[in-house]
């Protein structure tokens, strides 16, 4: 549009001359001559042949380009060259030509600087070198040029500051300086242009505020200051020149709001942008007076109240967009919208837009081609008539709470190349239509309830570069159809479903594929060989399934992959060599399946943050990070063989020795067998280790060695016999219910094995040396204490060091939530029968030394049986029939206190408050809640405005700018909603442990890929 207003601009003034002289009227001009020859000597590339012409066989004012006064014989007047290609040096004779009016020289590929002795020129009117490549200030005697009218500099290379001898230019009518790399402020000077009408000095790095000067401009009609560093508020003045009708300030770092009347004051206005700054206020009421408006950006902005609801009015209206503000309404607004019959484009994304999507919508004009209602509150389903916007090409609706399904109509969309319905509570099965928007591009369904089979119809899309499906129901086997789409590049993800069968041999057919996810499912079998064929794979992550066999040698020509994980599968053989090979991996995780043998040595396997092969038991070597035994020699192969012979001849003989004592014991003791005898067995299971061995290993249960204390026991740290350290926890047995408690950890955590579940290795069910009874159990010992000790350190304000070396960041914070809900899943789905746990809060998750929280203290827990449902659909434990209400307060449910018995729903309420208490900071049972408010309802009550306010001041620190605090709130945003949906007062609407994980999955994705783009 700049260019356009400067070429009206050059055609106005290049009509002064009537005609091109005749060659009978032009005479030779000796210093005319030499300087054009002059100008053409430094010129070194002419793709065109354009002076070709200037030869000593034509007079020069038949040269190409040149034109000639009719009054003054012989002397040049105007030198115009556009988009030639010429490059090269612009001469410093040029200024002797002393009677040039106009020099248009813009498009070519002209360097170096622009000579001072332009400032001779003291008739020119029109100076246009813009789209060249020169470089260095504007000459300060440019001000000489006394009759300049248009001065239009726009992309090249220009730098220093503008001088405000620009401002001495008394008939400048447009001022062209953008795209160049000026600094400094801009001149107030130049509000003595009074003439002047278009101004553009957008696209450099100027700073500091607009001046009040600018407001003087009373002809001005082009007001163009975008993509520069200005500060401030933009002068009120400047909002009563009636005459702009081009207003763009975006990209800046301007604030303050805008006047109530601004449609009435800037009745011409027909572009309006101010996306990306820092604008607040409400948008104002009168914008719709400015009949003639096409384009408005009010964008990435702090803009609140509703949105206008007479938009209607604005009947060329082409594009608007409100997106990413504060904006409070629903979207009864899109109904005016319809009179807006060329609108092709609006947005009102990430604000506070609630209500249900309006039937209207489908009455928008056909020229529609995209719509962007994502990440607000909007509900409700998708209307039915939606296919009647067949020309549209860009569909988002993500970040909402849209339910039902999705109609068949959506396939209507024949022209949509962008569609996103992700984070939605979508049911049912894809529509099998939605093959038929053959256009499409893009298609996000992720993170919905969508259940059922992916419509094989989705293999018609033969444009489709990114498909994600992931975090749904869907079930059945991958379509070959779709994974046969060689068009896939960005990412194809089907991670989180319930998919089963094979990897097709078709994947070798994704050959501009970027990243592959085919994660937390339950597919089988090997990896195909034709994977070899994903030659441009970057990230490859088949982690959480059933897949099988070695690690198979087709990974070897993935030269560009920067992740890979294989972790929890049932991988077997050693690790491949052409691993440390991969020169841009990253990331490499292959733990938790069958691997054997040496770790490779080189590459990756260099560094033990980058990789993690925990759960091999069979692993050995590697660096000391990796924490692996040594490899044995070879020559120690034939006594290991017979060691192990032996081993497995006595293992042998003790089992059946202990099978015909279990026979013996089981015909005698049938009748008699009690629960007292069912707890002992679980003792059993365990190496046994006697009391006088953890006298020694905690130095005679010293203070020192005192690592905290619960309501059935004391934990201490200690070292045994082995050197290994523990912790033991010793059970003070003079407390109600701490022999029950014992027998419910053994019984628990016997059972079940899970890296986010503190692992015990042993017990201890004896005598002290006073006689008395004594029990206690042994679990790993955690290096890096209880998350309690982390969020509320005794020592803050007393230890300023430990302190602040104990806070946890927000990525930290998000994986340990993600933890504590991944044990907590795995004991309500993973184990058979399901266990409650029954007592979850801070202190009694422990981090270990990798930061990994783990979830210990089972003397609460209960193993559920039998299921049965109470009137209010709590799935209870049969068994159990106490009604004293147990756990910590301030976690516990509030059905127990109802009398309601156990359930796997009471853990995830504590869960939700345990999250909500990771962010906030706040425990449970502060008093500045009062008698009638909670944690729950402390966070629900601050959401989302006042979210900022109620968080852990702590992760304030990691907000260093605007956008890092938008993107922290966000996320904290999404967090407290997880938080609060857990810890729903009635069970049945609390989120369930699953759907959580997801969730805070995504979360965290979303937060560490807005980490990633701020941070280029």
């Amino acid at each position: 549009m700049g260019k356009l207003m400067f070429l009206l601009l050059n055609f106005a003034l290049l009509g002064w001359w009537s005609s091109i002289p005749s060659p009978a009227a032009c005479s030779q001009n000796q210093t005319d001559w030499l300087t054009l020859a002059s100008f053409k000597s430094a010129i070194d590339e002419d793709p065109f042949g354009v002076l070709s012409s200037w030869n000593d066989s034509t007079h020069y004012c038949k040269w190409q380009g040149v034109l000639c006064s009719k009054r003054h014989l012989g002397r040049v007047t105007s030198l115009i060259l556009r988009s030639q290609g010429l490059g090269g040096f612009l001469s410093p004779h040029i200024g002797n030509l002393s009677f040039l009016r106009v020099m248009v020289l813009q498009n070519n590929s002209f360097r170096g600087e622009i000579p001072p002795q332009i400032g001779n020129l003291l008739r020119l009117r029109n100076l246009d070198l813009s789209n060249n490549s020169l470089d260095g200030p504007i000459p300060s005697n440019l001000s000489h040029c006394s009759n300049l009218e248009i001065l239009n500099l726009i992309d090249n290379q220009l730098g220093g500051g503008i001088h405000s001898d620009i401002g001495s230019l008394p008939r400048l009518k447009g001022l062209g300086l953008s795209k160049n790399s000026f600094v400094g402020p801009i001149p107030p000077s130049i509000g003595n242009l009074s003439l002047l009408q278009v101004l553009s000095l957008a696209m450099n790095s100027l700073h500091g505020e607009i001046p009040d000067e600018l407001s003087r401009l009373e002809r001005l009609e082009f007001f163009q200051l975008s993509l520069n560093k200005l500060t401030g508020e933009i002068p009120p003045r400047i909002f009563n020149i009636s005459g702009i009708s081009y207003f763009e300030v975006s990209w800046n770092q301007l604030r303050g709001s805008f006047p109530s009347d601004m449609g009435i004051t800037l009745p011409s206005l027909y572009h309006l942008f101010l996306e990306h700054n820092l604008f607040t206020g409400t948008i104002p009421s009168s914008l719709t007076n400015a009949t003639g408006l096409e384009k408005v950006y009010f964008n990435h902005n702090g803009f609140h109240g509703p949105i206008l609801k007479n938009l209607g009015r604005l009947k060329g209206l082409v594009i608007i967009y409100f997106g990413f503000n504060q904006l409070q309404d629903d979207l009864t607004f899109i109904s005016s919208l319809a009179n807006c019959s060329n609108l092709e484009k609006f947005s009102v994304a990430s604000n506070l837009i609630q209500g249900s999507l309006p039937t209207s919508i489908s009455n928008l004009s056909t020229s529609i081609k995209g719509v962007n209602l994502s990440k607000n509150r909007i509900q409700g389903t998708i209307p039915l008539a939606i296919g009647n916007l067949f020309n549209m090409s860009a569909l988002d609706l993500s970040d909402n709470f849209l339910t039902d399904r999705l109609p068949d109509s959506i396939g209507a969309l024949h022209s949509l190349q962008e569609l996103s319905f992700a984070r939605n509570m979508f049911t049912g099965e894809i529509p099998s239509s939605i093959g038929d928007m053959t256009s499409l591009n893009l298609l996000d369904l992720q993170s919905n309830n969508f259940q059922g089979y992916i419509p094989r119809s989705l293999g018609n899309c033969k444009q489709l570069i990114g498909l994600d499906l992931s975090n749904n129901n869907l079930i059945g086997s991958i379509p070959v159809e779709i994974v046969g789409l060689s068009s896939l590049s960005i990412s194809f993800s089907l991670a989180q479903n319930n998919l089963s069968g094979s990897l097709p041999l078709q994947v070798g057919s994704l050959i501009n594929l970027a990243v592959l996810d085919l994660s937390h499912n339950r597919l089988t079998g090997v990896i195909p060989t034709s994977i070899s064929g994903c030659l441009r794979l970057e990230q490859l992550h088949l982690e959480a399934n059933s897949f099988r066999g070695q690690i198979p040698q087709a990974l070897r020509p993935l030269r560009g992959l920067e992740e890979l994980d294989l972790s929890n599968n049932n991988f077997f053989g050693p690790i491949p060599s052409f691993l440390a090979e991969l020169s841009l991996l990253k990331y490499l995780n292959m733990s938790f399946n069958e691997l054997e043998g040496r770790v490779p040595e080189g590459g990756i396997f260099l560094n033990a943050s980058a990789i993690s092969v925990s759960g091999n038991r069979q692993l050995c070597g590697g660096v000391p990070g990796l924490k692996l035994p040594l490899c044995k020699s070879p020559g120690s192969k034939k006594s290991s063989t017979t060691k192990t012979m032996v081993i497995s001849v006595a293992a042998v003989s003790l089992c059946l020795a202990l099978l015909f004592l279990s026979i013996f014991c089981y015909c005698k003791k049938k009748q008699t067998r009690t629960d007292a005898s069912t707890s002992l067995s679980f003792e059993h299971q365990f190496l046994r280790i006697s009391y006088e061995e953890l006298l020694r290993a905690t130095d005679r249960f010293s203070e020192t060695n005192l690592i905290g204390k619960g309501r059935y026991g004391t934990v201490y740290k200690g070292i045994l016999d082995s050197g290994a350290t523990v912790a033991v926890k010793v059970l003070n047995l003079m407390q109600r219910g701490a022999s029950r408690s014992f027998v419910s950890e053994c019984r628990t955590l016997g059972t079940v094995r899970h890296r986010n579940l503190v692992k015990i290795l042993s017990v201890c069910s004896g005598v002290d040396f006073r006689g008395n009874d004594f029990k206690a159990l042994i679990y790993e010992f955690m290096v890096n204490e209880s998350l309690e000790e982390w969020l509320h350190p005794e020592t803050i304000g007393q230890d300023d060091e430990r302190g602040e070396s104990r806070n946890l960041r927000l990525v930290q914070r998000l994986n340990i939530a993600i933890d504590i809900a991944t044990a907590i899943e795995y004991l309500h789905k993973g184990c058979c029968p399901a266990i409650v746990h029954g007592d979850l809060k801070l202190s009694n998750v422990l981090l270990d030394n990798d930061m990994v929280a783990r979830v210990g203290d089972f003397g609460l827990a209960k193993i559920i049986l039998t299921v049965s449902t109470d009137a209010t659909g709590v799935q209870e434990q049969g068994s159990s029939t106490s009604t004293v209400v147990r756990g910590s307060i301030g976690y516990v449910p509030p059905e127990y206190g109802l009398g309601h018995k156990v359930s796997t729903l009471g853990d995830t309420y504590s869960y939700g408050i345990l999250l909500l208490e990771i962010f906030t900071g706040k425990r449970p049972t502060e008093e500045t809640f009062g008698h009638h408010l909670n944690l729950h309802n402390f966070v629900r009550m601050a959401l989302p405005d006042q979210a900022m306010d109620i968080v852990d001041l702590r992760l304030w620190s990691e907000a260093s700018d605007q956008q890092q605090e938008i993107k922290v709130r966000d996320c904290i945003i999404s967090v407290f909603e997880v938080g609060l949906a857990c810890s729903m007062e009635s069970p049945l609407d609390r989120m369930d442990m699953t759907k959580a994980i997801r969730k805070l999955h995504l979360i965290k994705v979303s937060y560490e890929t807005k980490e990633r783009r701020i941070g280029m």
